[in-house]
């Protein structure tokens, strides 16, 4: 089950459509407190918010559900008009798994939703799946726990996923494209900047656990990205 929250009547409906017609159960709200409601009876597996919403906004409601222990794991895909970088970058430290902009395609919307709920009931990890360190920064993938320096860093679960990614495959150059795969299990979504804000506060996270921290995250102009477990050093 799908829960969407957007007050544009035209395009609720038209996602709803889109959905449903793709084999999802999608529900759709106006505003928070019908959310909120709906949430109390039955938890769903993927929530959609709209940011600009009446009443409580789209990242206040966002903040609640990931401040409770109930459902501060279920997936979370912010579909907004606001489209700056920095607009990105606040959804995503707020807890954002997925971050999609108006007007966006509904092949590209189903396709996010699928490969999300595919993600969020994925089997645990393997126990016998070892711990990885590079350089200053350990991952263990049993408890989704990464530490810098022995500081313990907060990750959302797709920034925690990037890194795990960007380590097992460290010296490796992993464009865009093999990103999106391997982290979102998406195939082919055309333009999009999701890998590029993800590694941004990831870096930005990496640097304030510790000083260079963010450079073990290296850009190839061009290509994509590396984890180099020397840099920084």
């Amino acid at each position: 089950m799908i829960y969407y929250v957007e007050d544009d009547t035209d395009i609720r409906e038209l996602a709803l459509y889109a959905l449903r017609q793709a084999g999802l159960e999608v529900r759709g709200f106006s505003e928070a407190a019908s959310f909120w409601e709906a949430l109390g009876e039955s938890k769903p597996d993927l929530v959609m918010l709209d940011i600009m919403l009446p009443g409580e906004s789209g990242l206040d409601t966002l903040r609640r559900l990931r401040a409770h222990d109930a459902t501060a794991y279920i997936p979370v895909m912010m579909l907004t008009a606001k489209g700056t970088e920095y607009d990105k970058v606040i959804g995503l430290d707020a807890g954002a798994d997925d971050y999609l902009v108006k007007p966006f395609g509904m092949m590209e919307l189903v396709s996010r939703c699928k490969a999300l709920i595919r993600r969020a009931g994925a089997p645990a990890v393997a126990s016998g799946e070892p711990e990885v360190t590079c350089g200053a920064v350990s991952l263990s993938p049993q408890a989704r726990r990464v530490s810098v320096a022995g500081a313990q860093l907060d990750l959302t679960v797709k920034e925690f996923d990037l890194l795990k990614t960007l380590m097992e495959h460290a010296g490796t150059v992993l464009t865009r494209e093999v990103l999106l795969e391997l982290v979102w299990d998406i195939a082919f979504v055309g333009e999009t900047r999701t890998v590029d804000v993800h590694v941004q506060t990831l870096r930005r996270k990496l640097s304030e656990a510790h000083s260079g921290a963010g450079s073990l995250i290296r850009t190839v102009r061009g290509v994509g990205y590396s984890f180099d477990p020397e840099a920084g050093r």
